[in-house]
């Protein structure tokens, strides 16, 4: 069986870079295409020295630092990727990958990550964040986006099978395409993060710096909280921001490298995130060695973490995205803490392990085979 796999951009080694990293040790021989292809130098290992065919857009001016300004074009770039001779295309897409042109012999499988949210349901949250809610730049950016709304629709109709990353996604695909979607969770590499059952009495937050993340709210939260220490781990665009709203019991330790993270989320109290994610690594990371979260209730975190009406709970949940909200959860996890065991944490993690991820892509693509070609 021929595979090609069409991946959005390659830029960094991150969540959907993990997941094209598992599909790429199930299917070694799959050529891979990505509409730009800057990874640095030693992030690349997740390839494998495999080649990426990657589209104009990687020769455009700025491109490398300004890719995403694209966007207008890359449906345009996505259709000149020519995968018509493959049996089996995959896409792993958020954004654009999925508008791959395919055939009627072949069989289209969507790894969907999302639905592309700034089009969507996002788009009025992502303008307001871009300083494009007003003016001409505003009303040009609306009217661009309009016409990817049109051209994503559309081209979910060329998609055969849509996986979803989770419930939550699902529930989007199905809001946005009125496709149904089968769901597998994303790869985690748990066995990186040890179980450590001894913690220290300090919170811990890991994330990149920019708003939807919602550091600044953890960060009020525990400047409230004077006496409750919290570590910060990350950078980004709003880490002057949140600099600026910090307390002496909070230590920002910027950006750190994968060793001390680990290590910090080994000995935390407890792991606290107050972001709206499709699914959230970070979470089972902490999971991982041991340590319970407290996290804003929406999103993938309800699948992946057990709140206190679970028999064995591994972590505790706030309604809505507040100072009172999030500080009444640190309480309420004090008070309950000895029902969230460090050994519940480590075995809820392990359901997210790399090698449950290929066997259940596995099972779905070969389920999906048969029915395409007539054998079920």
């Amino acid at each position: 069986m021929r595979v090609a796999i069409v991946h959005d951009w390659l830029v960094t080694y991150a969540g959907a870079e993990r997941v094209l990293e598992q599909m790429l040790a199930l299917y070694p021989e799959a050529d891979l295409f990505s509409l730009v292809d800057f990874v640095p130098p030693d992030e690349r290992a997740f390839l494998a020295g495999r080649k990426v065919q990657v589209s104009f857009i990687q020769r455009l001016p700025g491109a490398r630092k300004h890719y995403r300004q694209y966007l207008p074009l890359m449906p345009v770039a996505v259709e000149q990727f020519d995968v018509s001779g493959y049996d089996l295309v995959i896409s792993s897409s958020h954004a654009i990958a999925k508008g791959v042109l395919t055939g009627p012999d072949q069989l289209h499988v969507c790894f969907c990550h999302s639905p592309m949210r700034y089009a969507w349901d996002m788009q009025h949250q992502y303008l307001r964040q871009s300083g494009l809610d007003s003016g001409t730049r505003g009303a040009l950016a609306r009217y661009v986006l309009h016409r990817i709304r049109v051209w994503d629709l559309r081209t979910a109709n060329s998609v055969d099978s849509f996986i979803a990353v989770s419930a939550f996604i699902a529930r989007r695909i199905w809001k946005t395409y009125r496709r149904e979607a089968a769901v597998i969770y994303p790869p985690v590499d748990v066995q990186a993060f040890t179980l450590i059952p001894e913690k220290a009495d300090y919170y811990v937050t890991a994330s990149r710096m920019v708003p939807y993340k919602r550091i600044d709210l953890i960060v009020e939260a525990f400047a409230a909280m004077p006496e409750r220490e919290l570590i910060v781990i990350g950078d980004g665009p709003e880490a002057a921001r949140i600099r600026s709203r910090s307390a002496p019991n909070i230590r920002l330790l910027g950006h750190q490298p994968q060793s001390v993270l680990r290590e910090h989320l080994q000995r935390a109290r407890a792991f606290v995130f107050a972001a709206e994610e499709d699914f959230g690594i970070a979470p089972i990371e902490a999971q991982a060695c041991g340590t319970p979260v407290i996290a804003f209730g929406q999103g993938g975190v309800r699948e992946t973490v057990r709140g206190l009406d679970d028999s064995q709970p591994t972590g505790v949940f706030f309604d809505h995205q507040s100072v009172e909200a999030l500080t009444g959860a640190v309480e309420e996890f004090e008070r309950k803490e000895s029902r969230l065991t460090p050994q519940a944490c480590r075995a809820n993690a392990l359901r997210f392990e790399p090698g449950r991820f290929r066997t259940q892509l596995q099972n779905h693509i070969e389920v999906q085979w048969r029915q395409f070609n007539g054998q079920d």
